[in-house]
């Protein structure tokens, strides 16, 4: 049965529930917070509702306590039970069975439906929004921070809610129901315990503040840390060809010295503050007590009403340590709140339009018309690009670095949107299309491929999911892969295409991640393909094994090229020679190199033929 009870709550929230993932997060803090947990509003207010009737009842027990003391000093044993006997049945009642069904469904809601669910749908859903950023977004930021903001979000939001409506509402009540007490009992009573109230809500005015602005610095500066060591294990290989560990060590260093030093400002003015607020406890339950003896001794108290005093006082000051320390916390996690927001929720930089369609792919004819593009400056990159590539052409992207030729690609890819013109594939602006749609017609390797830290078989099947396991095998086979792949293991003892290839595929050499990406790309089998510099990474043996492979599968299809090494493209369709945004000149190999401009000059470099060429134009590092 409570198998059921505990399925039941732990299904009332569904983590993965659809919502709106374009719609932008708000940008304060509380409508922040509201936005994520205004869908539980109504589990929040059973979690409010039992936390007051259990911190009533708790608050309860030493006025309880004080009642006993004096019904057993002032009535006979034998009359005891006769005449309370009912009253002593009901408060039994409520402690064995009243008490823990409150305090059975605080937790639950609290346990199973509040806290494992809602902070999980509130990373799910910061994660899912952040995946709809642009590609630049990702280029300016360290992936660890990112990844921490995330999951920090849903964390923080959550503890902020429950820490204010569980934790503070029994505080709430528990000093409403002493100074009620109090009150009833006498004002000379009643008067330390306002003092020593106001004192307190000072102590915790004067600290509250200061500690959540160095907590917002300690929280920074481990930010800062953590950023340094996921750069240096994101790039250890860098690290290690240049012999640069004790510089990584070094900046490493001053993050967490940095670190230490702003988590000591914080916890100096923790002990500064709690050693005061010490001090003011003693002073409490000395005058506390010596007003109650006093009472009692010019017959104003009973026993009874001593005890449950000095009881409420002595829990009072057991509370105030969490207190202090609980309200810091809720001010710590909406300064957290604050971070996750300002990186989260932040719009979206490249968007879908509202009615975008999905792209209808026909032959693949492209078209640039007069593109104009600038990474966002005044100027540079491209003014006014203008190129028609028919369907199933096949051409090739010739120039010197930054000319432009992965810009284009890039383009093409709708990754960066354009400050004017358009592109279109047959016949559709792009910009007017969905993107997945744009980037499901187009399978691209690119010269640095990255792999996911799966297997083997996921990266190669991430363009087509749903493949079989012969479909893989064929597409690596065609990619001259299934060799090596049958020789992988991992450290946890898989092998061949279950094996995973490590952060960023580093597990694998350059020309093994070259040739996994060919064999994701043959497998997608999509109409357009992009190949940036696809066969850079390999040995001339596997090269012409795979070109082979790579004419099978240009066959029929539109075909973007970029190659410093002229000859994996001279045989394509048409040559695009490219230099610093334009297009300086482009036909088939043998009439770029007839009419000896930029694409003849870098042939006969490439071609090792250096004479005729002006003394300026021969290299002056020797080509290997």
């Amino acid at each position: 049965m409570l198998s059921r009870l505990f399925n039941w709550l732990e299904s009332r929230v569904d983590v993965f529930a659809p919502f709106d993932e374009r719609q932008t997060p708000p940008a304060t803090v509380w409508r922040f917070i509201w936005y994520h947990i205004r869908e539980v509003k109504g589990w929040l207010l059973v979690m409010l509702i039992t936390a007051f009737l259990f911190s009533a009842i708790e608050a309860s027990l030493y006025l309880l306590v004080g009642w006993l003391i004096d019904l057993i000093a002032k009535t006979p044993p034998d009359v005891v039970f006769r005449e309370h006997g009912w009253l002593l049945a009901l408060f039994a009642f409520i402690l064995l069975v009243v008490r823990p069904i409150v305090y059975f469904a605080n937790h639950a809601v609290v346990d199973q439906v509040v806290v494992p669910q809602l902070t999980n749908r509130i990373r799910w859903r910061s994660h899912v929004y952040t995946l709809g950023h642009a590609l630049s977004y990702f280029q300016n930021d360290f992936a660890g921070r990112l990844s921490s903001r995330v999951i920090q979000a849903g964390q923080s939001v959550r503890s902020a809610t429950v820490e204010v409506i569980d934790d503070m509402w029994y505080v709430i009540v528990f000093a409403g129901v002493s100074i009620g007490y109090f009150g009833t009992v006498s004002f000379w009573l009643i008067l330390p315990v306002l003092v020593w109230m106001a004192a307190y809500v000072w102590l915790i005015v004067y600290f509250v503040p200061r500690a959540t602005a160095r907590s917002e610095k300690n929280s920074e500066s481990r930010s800062a840390a953590t950023g340094r060591i996921v750069d240096s294990y994101t790039n250890i290989m860098t690290v290690k060809l240049f012999a640069r560990g004790d510089v990584e060590r070094s900046s490493v260093r001053d993050a967490l010295a940095n670190w230490a030093r702003t988590f000591l400002d914080l916890t100096r003015l923790i002990t500064m503050v709690s050693v005061v607020l010490q001090t003011m406890n003693s002073m409490l339950i000395v005058v506390a007590a010596s007003v109650s003896l006093w009472l009692w001794s010019h017959g104003a108290m009973t026993p009874g009403e001593v005890a449950a005093g000095m009881g409420l006082v002595l829990r009072l000051i057991q509370m105030s340590s969490w207190v202090i320390q609980q309200v810091r916390g809720i001010f710590e996690e909406i300064g957290a709140v604050k971070e996750s927001m300002e990186t989260i929720a932040k719009p979206h930089g490249l968007v879908d339009q509202p009615a975008a369609a999905p792209l209808r792919i026909g032959h693949g004819g492209i078209v640039f018309d007069k593109v104009r593009f600038h990474y966002g400056k005044e100027a540079g990159v491209f003014e006014a690009l203008d190129l028609t590539i028919k369907p199933g052409e096949r051409i090739g992207l010739i120039g010197p670095s930054g000319a432009g030729k992965s810009t284009m690609i890039n383009l093409l890819l709708r990754l960066y949107d354009l400050q004017g013109g358009r592109i279109l594939i047959d016949g559709q602006d792009i910009a007017t299309v969905s993107q997945d749609s744009l980037r499901s017609v187009i399978a691209t390797v690119t010269q640095d491929n990255s792999l996911l830290h799966r297997s083997i078989r996921e990266n190669i099947s991430y363009g087509r999911p749903d493949a079989s396991d012969a479909e893989i095998v064929a597409a690596a086979r065609a990619a001259s892969a299934h060799g090596f792949i049958a020789q992988l293991s991992d450290f946890e003892g898989r092998t061949g295409y279950d094996a995973r290839v490590g952060e960023r595929g580093v597990k694998l050499s350059g020309g093994q991640r070259q040739r996994i990406a060919i064999a994701r790309v043959i497998l997608k089998n999509a109409p357009i393909l992009i190949l940036d510099e696809a066969t850079s990474a390999l040995d001339s043996e596997v090269e012409a094994a795979i070109q082979e492979q790579l004419q099978g599968l240009m066959a029929g299809k539109t075909v973007i090229a970029i190659a410093h090494r002229l000859s994996t493209i001279a045989s394509l369709d048409r040559l695009v020679v490219m230099d610093k945004g334009r297009i300086v000149d482009q036909g088939s190999h043998q009439e770029l190199v007839s009419r000896g401009g930029l694409y003849a000059r870098l042939w006969a470099r490439q071609s090792g033929g250096f004479l005729g060429l002006d003394p300026e134009d021969k290299p002056r590092i020797p080509v290997l």
